[in-house]
């Protein structure tokens, strides 16, 4: 997939989101400011999380101990500041903007993963993000597992298994590697894809395009947002350009589960585009 096919504001979030010299945290704002919010004033949100973790550095003082820390930044983000997760309206979309999140103190485990975290590195405290299947959680060394969804509560393998066997069933066991540390890329392209499933269920097929396209920038050769473009496409009856998306997706997986579905989709955009 050539970069060319995309709008503009695709070649500003690749050159943004490679960047080096802007952190997680920048890049969740850009991401916003591209796709929803364009007068966005991204340093006004950068000051806001510094603060919050200056206020936090002035609670703790000269304390080093690690499990002190976090039931202190617990307190101070959920109890003081009233952070928590989106159980009613998890799939609104703005719960994956970070200044939504910052605004309404309310998000869904990927944003409010990626504030806990940000404000932690204010009290010393080194933590990682794990792009844990079906729910992003936080780990500290090997000693730790933390979930800022529900208040920072301490996770043990029981509790993982039971997050794998609610959203995928009880075929999948917890292997370790689901602790891994998740990368930037990864957890942009999750926030990114968590945006594009929300908008296609709410029919907002333009601004799920947008997510694909910025996904496409990352990972030019991905069989599912080849896939997924080429499906939006169809949905927004563009069939001369779903067709050749869609042929591209299977020439990439032709063993695909949904292989079948997609060729039958491709007979229809053709029967559609020749009536």
């Amino acid at each position: 997939m050539s970069t060319e096919k995309f709008d503009p504001f695709v070649s500003e979030w690749m050159s943004f989101s490679k960047n080096p010299n802007y952190n997680l945290i920048e890049k969740c704002l850009k991401l916003a400011q591209i796709i929803e919010y364009p007068e966005l004033n991204i340093s006004k949100y950068i000051e806001k999380i510094n603060e919050m973790g200056n206020s936090l550095k002035i609670k703790i003082g000269e304390v080093k101990n690690p499990t002190y820390l976090i039931s202190v930044l617990n307190e101070y983000l959920f109890d003081e500041l009233g952070f928590h997760g989106a159980e009613e309206d998890y799939y609104d979309p703005v719960n994956s903007f970070l200044n939504v999140v910052l605004d309404k103190k309310t998000g869904i485990p990927i944003t409010l993963s990626i504030l806990y975290s940000e404000v932690a590195k204010h009290i010393g405290l080194d933590l990682r993000i794990v792009g844990f299947p079906g729910h992003v959680i936080i780990k500290y060394k090997k000693e730790m597992i933390l979930d800022p969804f529900y208040r920072g509560r301490l996770l043990t393998i029981e509790d993982l298994e039971k997050i794998l066997n609610r959203n995928f069933g009880e075929d999948v066991e917890f292997v370790p590697e689901y602790l891994n540390e998740a990368t930037t890329e990864q957890l942009l392209t999750r926030l990114l894809r968590n945006l594009k499933n929300a908008y296609t269920q709410s029919y907002a097929y333009d601004n799920a395009m947008k997510c694909t396209d910025m996904i496409l920038g990352m990972q030019p050769e991905s069989p599912e947002e080849i896939r997924d473009k080429g499906i939006l496409e169809e949905r927004l009856l563009r069939y001369d350009k779903a067709l050749p998306l869609l042929n591209k997706y299977l020439e990439l997986e032709p063993e695909a589960d949904d292989a079948d579905f997609i060729l039958e989709l491709i007979k229809s955009v053709r029967e559609k585009s020749n009536p």
